[in-house]
Order: structure tokens, then C-alpha cells, then sequence
């Protein structure tokens, strides 16, 4: 049997130790590894106990790669697995360095996915369902992810949501009410918002306009379709035509008419 005739600290990593066979240097071990197997100088070692230790060193390796990953920020058990596996550690030494992770409470997928929630919601204002979908690519299973999102209430989510069409809605206030409320519809459906509870805040916002700023707004989509329609159509067709442009931008019918009419009359003006 080969036998340990030297053992040297590494100077790039004090934590590593080379072990040296019969004068030859033969594999190095985390000082763990060293500890648990007892390696001392003189001590004789059988093949299979020397498989045992290099295995047992690479369980080590995989879960030191892992707190380092884990140092920039929480992640799930998926994705860690996955990292491991890309950094070339054999399936068996990754399920090992995961148990080690969880036992010590590093990797824990219902306190990542508790977490994943509450960023979600407060930084991104997002709904459950864009935060069930995000915990579903991180492969945090159906049911926690369903325990989890418990936790999100109707009443806050209707309060993060109406909040976030407030927002929208004062910042277009040079809008049409019609458009505006298409607009923070699909923004919340794309947060992750249900169609029932996007009704509830879309109730919650005033799309009311007073007569000056209606009178903006009809006067700037109006002269749009009049300087794109009227080089190449008059009368009847360029009224026809901008009607229609200035309905589908979601303006009233009155206001269209009203809008046209002064339009012809400053024409006949000229």
C-alpha cells in the first residue's frame, strides 16, 4: 500500500493541502477532507480509501463553487444545481453538496421563493401570475410556489395595481381616456395582473378631462389627420377620413364634429 511520506500546505490556498505518495505528490484535499480522514505522515492508505477521499474532496470543491455563487445573490435549488453541473461536477457530487447546503441552511427554495415575492411586488410592482411564472423558470415546484403566493392578498395586489395605473395615468395625462385605459390594461396584464382585479383598479383611477385639456388633445390628433389626409383628398373624403382616424384615437363624435367644422370654416376663411 502507498504511503503519505509528505503533506504541504498550498500557498495560493491555505485551506488546500498536497498529499505526497511514497515521494511522489499524488492529489490534494480541503483541510476538512484532511481532518475527517485523519491523513498524517507515515499513514499507509488502501486504493478504495484514497477514491473515498478525492470523492469526498470534490463534494467539497462543488460546495465551495456554490457559496460563492450563492454570495452575489439568493438563488434557488435548481439553479444552483444547474451552475454546478455547467462547472463540469458529476451528478452524484452535486445532489451530495446540495443536501450539505440545505442542511446548513443556504439553499432553501420556500425562503428564496418568500423573497423572489416580496422583491417582485414592492421593486416591480408585479402580479402573481408574471411571480409564479418567474418561480416556475427558477424550478420551484407547483405546490410551494402556490403556498407561497398565498401570502399575496387580493387587497394588496389591487393596491400595487392601482397605484401603478395612478402612476401611468398622470404621467399621459395628454392621453384620451380610451386609449389610456388600453394602455394600463396590457401594462397589467403584463405585470401578471388578473382581468378582474385590473377592472377593479382601472375603477379606482380618474380618466376624468377638463374642457382645455379635451380641447389639446382633440386639436393635436385632429391636425394629424388633416395635414396626412388633406394633400391628397378634400370635401367629403377628407372629412370622411379624419373622422375615422380621430374615433379610433378615441375621440367623441361631437368633439370630431366640432373639430372638423373649424377646420373648413378657417379653410373658407382663407
Amino acid at each position: 500500500m502507498p504511503v503519505i511520506t509528505k503533506i504541504t500546505q498550498q500557498k495560493k490556498d491555505i485551506e488546500r493541502y498536497n498529499i505526497f505518495l511514497d515521494e511522489k505528490y499524488a492529489f490534494s484535499v480541503h483541510e476538512s477532507v484532511l481532518v475527517k480522514f485523519g491523513l498524517s505522515k507515515g499513514m499507509s492508505l488502501e486504493d478504495w480509501s484514497i477514491d473515498e477521499m478525492v470523492y469526498e474532496d470534490e463534494i467539497r470543491k462543488a460546495f465551495n463553487r456554490a457559496l460563492h455563487y450563492l454570495g452575489f445573490r439568493m438563488r434557488s435549488e435548481f439553479e444552483v444545481k444547474k451552475k454546478l453541473l455547467e462547472l463540469g461536477y458529476g451528478e452524484a457530487i452535486v445532489l451530495e453538496a446540495l443536501v450539505k447546503l440545505k442542511n446548513l441552511g443556504f439553499l432553501n427554495d420556500e425562503t428564496y421563493s418568500e423573497a423572489l415575492l416580496q422583491t417582485r411586488k414592492n421593486s416591480s410592482s408585479k402580479g402573481p401570475k408574471a411571480i409564479q411564472q418567474e418561480m416556475q423558470k427558477k424550478g420551484v415546484g407547483k405546490e410551494l410556489q402556490l403556498k407561497v403566493l398565498e401570502s399575496y392578498s387580493e387587497d394588496e395586489q389591487l393596491e400595487i395595481a392601482t397605484k401603478l395605473a395612478e402612476k401611468t395615468a398622470h404621467a399621459n395625462r395628454s392621453a384620451v381616456p380610451a386609449q389610456l385605459k388600453q394602455k394600463i390594461q396590457n401594462a397589467l396584464l403584463r405585470k401578471g395582473y388578473s382581468f378582474e382585479l385590473i377592472k377593479q383598479a382601472l375603477a379606482n383611477v380618474n380618466f376624468d378631462r377638463e374642457e382645455d385639456e379635451w380641447t389639446v388633445i382633440t386639436d393635436s390628433i385632429g391636425e394629424k389627420a388633416w395635414r396626412r389626409f388633406s394633400p391628397k383628398l378634400s370635401g367629403r373624403d377628407l372629412r370622411d377620413k379624419v373622422k375615422q382616424a380621430m374615433y379610433q384615437k378615441g375621440i367623441p363624435f361631437d368633439r370630431i364634429n366640432q373639430f372638423i367644422d373649424k377646420k373648413e370654416n378657417e379653410e373658407d376663411g382663407e
